[in-house]
């Protein structure tokens, strides 16, 4: 019974240190709440810039902008990672204008401007500005396939709609985590720009 008892306890400290070091060390990008409205938290962003590229079904986006962070880049300058990775929804086709587009999308690190923002190399990644905004967010975990952001998207416009709540834009995913993180304790978001 006591090797049972220090076998377990031995593999709940590996678990735990497991789990802390899959801890991602990016900053997380600063944002003031506004309030709450049941799983709806409204959040005010500051101006923020972004290197944006198009992205295909299975997230190959990521690796243009990993590069052009790693260096890839004019001033062949590291930039640290930040968090979330934000990532388009598909654009439903609507008439007149059809897009299936999706992009995606790293933060620059909190204070950096533009002008600060080192051109990227590579001209499938484009360096955008968005101005200070208020976002609406519901906060999901695991590893937010399409099924689950889909739900969680319905409930955010629904929930938005109860409330009289304006929307401008098309609603995000911003994913928090490393992709060895275990899915019960990833951080996702599905958010959409709100006007008040």
């Amino acid at each position: 019974m006591r090797k049972v008892l220090l076998v377990a306890s031995a593999m709940a400290i590996i678990l735990v240190l497991a789990l802390l070091l899959t801890q991602s060390s990016a900053e997380t990008i600063p944002y003031s709440i506004k309030g709450t409205s049941g799983e709806i938290e409204f959040r005010q962003y500051p101006s923020l810039v972004l290197a944006t590229t198009d992205n295909s079904p299975n997230d190959a986006g990521f690796n243009l902008l990993f590069a052009y962070i790693s260096g890839s880049n004019k001033a062949r300058d590291k930039i640290p990672m930040t968090a979330p990775v934000i990532t388009s929804q598909k654009i439903p086709m609507t008439s007149p204008v059809v897009s299936n587009a999706t992009s995606m999308s790293f933060v620059m690190p909190a204070g950096k401007t533009r002008e600060e923002t080192p051109d990227p190399l590579d001209s499938r990644v484009r360096i955008v500005t968005l101005p200070e905004r208020e976002i609406a967010v519901i906060r999901f975990s695991g590893y937010a396939s399409p099924q689950e952001v889909d739900a969680v998207t319905s409930r955010l416009q629904d929930g938005l709609k109860k409330g009289g709540i304006e929307t401008e834009g098309q609603p995000f995913l911003m994913r928090y985590d490393t992709p060895w993180m275990p899915g019960f304790l990833r951080r996702n978001e599905v958010a959409i720009e709100i006007r008040r």
